[in-house]
């Protein structure tokens, strides 16, 4: 019985998350209502806050959802490639993919998240900041591997590094998105 209900609320919670991140994304955090979020995921308002404190709290854990999941991703898609005995920069080219795979899954997603990290009068600032170190994290991972490993140069800045391969990856994304939907994901 446990089971179920917990099941049920992470369905609930799952409607809530691609409703609230539609919203947020057409019209922004200020501008959207919790009675929008609920209507939009089919559900009464008080659903929203038995599942979520405010309004605040249901974007703290959209975002936080959204970044383990795209986290859990590329960790994946490098132990993958470390697993079948490819090198570093393989595993790098894996989480490229993936990255853009997930960006591509959830663009309304990946665009909030990247206008967010602009904005630093946020209540969640230090969260989406904790959740950027997450992300970078599993890209410097790789990144000391391969510097340890003699693969890659000794001189690279890793944490730097790991930064612009991330921003690098988001950007070229959204530019795929809004300005050249017509190219295919091996292309981009």
């Amino acid at each position: 019985m446990h089971e179920t209900r917990s099941r049920r609320r992470n369905t609930t919670r799952q409607k809530l998350y691609e409703a609230a991140v539609t919203l947020i994304a057409e019209q922004g955090f200020s501008s959207t209502t919790v009675e929008e979020i609920a209507e939009r995921a089919g559900v009464a308002k008080g659903t929203v806050y038995y599942n979520f404190a405010s309004k605040t709290e249901l974007f703290e854990e959209l975002m936080r959802h959204g970044v383990t999941m795209l986290r859990g991703d590329l960790q994946e898609a490098a132990q993958t490639v470390e697993g079948a005995g490819g090198s570093r920069v393989d595993a790098l080219d894996a989480m490229i993919r993936a990255g853009l795979l997930f960006i591509d899954r959830y663009p309304a997603f990946t665009q909030l998240y990247v206008a967010e990290l602009w904005r630093t009068n946020r209540a969640w600032r230090s969260t989406l900041t904790v959740m950027r170190r997450e992300v970078v994290g599993v890209v410097e991972h790789v990144l000391r591997n391969g510097v340890a490993e003699g693969e890659l140069s000794e001189d690279i800045d890793v944490p730097l590094t790991a930064a612009s391969l991330v921003g690098m990856v988001l950007v070229a994304a959204l530019d795929w998105q809004s300005f050249q939907p017509e190219r295919s994901l091996d292309d981009v």
